[in-house]
């Protein structure tokens, strides 16, 4: 045993099984992390059945069983519920009831010895709404400026045609609000900041006047004209509602132009459930949020999160490879520079908030402040780029992880054997030539090394953003069509501060839950993207200049 533990095979066995839990660790979590996120988009059941209150009345319940879980008995007693038998443990289940514009309520718990008979009736309908999160009910009729159309089970399929014809109708909309109507208040903000320019240039005379007074009045007609065509559809979206049932027996009306989705949940297929999700997983990625973040999707937020991860490696690997190729290859070695290497390698551990109150300090109110007083007078006092943004928000989270980027270029630097420098000076290289054309190519694996490693923590930062540009919904992208099309100085929705958003400030938790899970697993694979796409860079420089390196 004593040769055994010489031999060093236990330290080996200890570490192999670390790594191995650390991975079960690893895939547990995210497997847990899959299966409440990702599940959250298949078509549940919806049962009906009734409850027993604590008063001893009875009422209607129509929704999905979300949660199951074992309770005391006793505890249950102690809050005034009359639980029948002598059982110990019994279960409660959460059910979504929706309809919260009706009941008051989104989500509760119930007793499941307190609830009669479950069935699934086929003609309940799932609604998603815009507003109000889910409705449930027993379709009625459906229902044209008021008139009767359909009723009972006729109804149904007028009601996913006109469901059809609404969806199409608020695309219409929505494409004019976002695109012809914003493209004409922008050039309007275009042309007032062009005003307030000549004013404070002293230049403001009644030719630049009357071309601006021109200028204003056609696009205030442009704009009469589409808000016009703008108010004729909402009045065809405004058309059609159906009348549905609800659990307490009230019928009530849903005007279809709030209706994002409806569906029979109990009549479908399998292959039904696997379209169903597949068009919800869709627009979760691809669509908007609404309800205070808590329904649609997330397509904001993850480009903002791309977009500024992507700036952020274009601000801090040229400075960061700079600094690692000075300190390494030009600077004398002395006390100096191991200060300085002494000092990038205690930047690696300042918390992030601190970084974030420097940027908001440095980068948005000393730098951008006095951008905006040099190049955008006419905007004062509104700021232009002394506000938080989304460049300020990359260069925070350059300075937050440029020492990696330094210390992986140093390293690499080091790797490149002497003999190899030696051999360019040799043959008449200078040393700038040997550098660029010898050195840096070998020890670009490195460097990537360095940039996935920035990659990573930068892409899951969260604090620090807070303060220096992201917010809960930002009302345009920083990327569009208008000139000059990418615009740094705008805020920005981030996947990491969207975590944090929905999941501590919402204001329906239950309805929240199962989309935190989704968005962290989303910001995960958005993470292994950014770093899968890295490592294939890094490796086919590696294999590029692989002789170069074992020479």
């Amino acid at each position: 045993m004593k040769d055994w533990f010489k031999s060093g095979s236990p330290w080996i066995w200890l570490t192999a099984g670390a790594v191995a839990v650390s991975v079960l660790a690893v895939a547990g979590v995210m497997a847990l992390t899959a299966l409440r996120g990702l599940g959250h988009f298949w078509p549940k059941a919806v049962i009906e059945t009734t409850y027993k209150e604590r008063d001893g009345s009875t009422i209607g319940l129509i929704g999905e069983i979300r949660e199951r879980e074992e309770v005391s008995v006793r505890r249950l007693r102690e809050a005034g519920f009359v639980i029948p038998g002598d059982d110990t443990f019994t279960d409660r289940v959460l059910i979504k009831m929706g309809n919260r514009d009706v009941s008051g309520v989104d989500f509760r718990w119930f007793p499941l010895p307190l609830l009669g008979e479950q069935t699934k009736p086929h003609d309940v309908i799932t609604v998603e709404r815009r507003e109000w999160g889910n409705f449930y009910g027993h379709l009625v009729a459906v229902k044209q400026e008021g008139q009767l159309i359909a009723s009972g089970e006729a109804a149904w399929a007028p009601l996913q045609e006109r469901t059809a014809r609404a969806q199409d109708l608020f695309k219409q909309i929505h494409k004019l609000e976002k695109q012809e109507i914003g493209k004409v208040n922008y050039e309007l903000e275009r042309l007032r900041l062009s005003e307030r320019r000549l004013q404070l240039e002293d230049h403001l005379d009644d030719a630049a006047k009357a071309s601006l007074a021109a200028k204003r009045e056609a696009l205030n007609k442009e704009f009469g004209a589409l808000q016009e065509k703008t108010d004729a559809l909402r009045k065809q979206l405004a058309r059609d509602s159906f009348v549905a049932r609800v659990a307490d027996g009230r019928e009530v009306e849903v005007p279809l132009a709030q209706v994002a989705d409806v569906y029979r949940a109990n009549t479908m297929g399998l292959f039904d459930k696997i379209s169903h999700y597949a068009k919800k997983l869709g627009e979760f990625i691809w669509d908007d949020p609404r309800e205070a973040n808590t329904e649609g999707g997330i397509f904001p937020a993850i480009f903002g999160t791309v977009m500024m991860v992507l700036l952020m490696a274009v601000i801090v690997t040229p400075l960061g490879i700079m600094a690692g190729i000075y300190m390494r290859e030009y600077a004398k070695q002395g006390t100096l520079i191991r200060i300085i290497r002494i000092s990038v390698n205690n930047l690696a551990g300042v918390p992030s908030i601190v970084y974030g109150v420097f940027g908001l300090g440095f980068f948005v109110y000393f730098l951008g402040g006095n951008i905006d007083r040099l190049f955008f007078p006419e905007a004062l006092p509104g700021p232009t780029f002394g506000s938080p943004g989304i460049l300020w928000s990359a260069l925070t989270l350059a300075l937050l992880t440029l020492p990696v980027v330094i210390v992986a270029t140093e390293e690499g630097l080091a790797r490149v054997p002497r003999s190899v420098r030696e051999g360019s000076l040799a043959l008449g290289a200078t040393k700038a030539e040997t550098l660029w054309r010898t050195v840096l190519p070998i020890a670009s694996p490195a460097m990537m090394t360095g940039l996935i490693l920035a990659v990573a923590r930068a892409a899951g930062e969260v604090a620090p953003l807070m303060l220096v540009g992201v917010v809960k919904l930002a009302p345009a992208l920083p990327l569009d069509g208008f000139f000059p099309f990418l615009h740094l100085e705008r805020k920005f929705m981030h996947l990491g501060f969207h975590i944090y958003d929905v999941g501590f400030q919402s204001p329906n938790v239950e309805a929240a839950r199962p989309l935190v899970y989704a968005t962290a697993m989303l910001l995960v694979v958005v993470i292994i993207g950014l770093n899968l796409t890295a490592i294939r860079m890094r490796n086919r420089l590696r294999e590029k200049f692989k002789e170069l390196d074992s020479v």
